[in-house]
């Protein structure tokens, strides 16, 4: 069996990466995320930078109205990430149907 990614494989970034990934959007804001996840935004910050590091999410700073705007999408290289990560829990939850 191929390993489980780590990274993915955390409740938090999980459900960032599944967040993201099912919005269909290009971007999520920060406060969106804050919002949907129910995240403190310290617990929110330190996540995304996990992600940021593995390169599954692409992190945007700008300011709107004279405020900080942070916005999140999903890499190419985290969109495929979830899907193999997807894929490995499938095929363990069919291993362990067999049994």
């Amino acid at each position: 069996m191929p390993p489980i990614d780590k990274v993915i494989h955390e409740r938090a970034r999980l459900l960032i990466m599944t967040y993201l990934a099912s919005q269909g959007k290009s971007a999520v804001s920060f406060n969106e995320l804050l919002e949907k996840l129910d995240f403190t935004p310290g617990n929110l910050s330190i996540q995304l930078k996990r992600l940021k590091s593995a390169k599954y999410v692409k992190i945007k700073k700008s300011f709107r109205d004279n405020k900080p705007h942070t916005t999140v999408s999903l890499t190419a290289t985290g969109g495929n990430a979830l899907t193999g990560y997807v894929n490995e829990m499938e095929a363990i939850i069919k291993t362990l149907k067999k049994d």
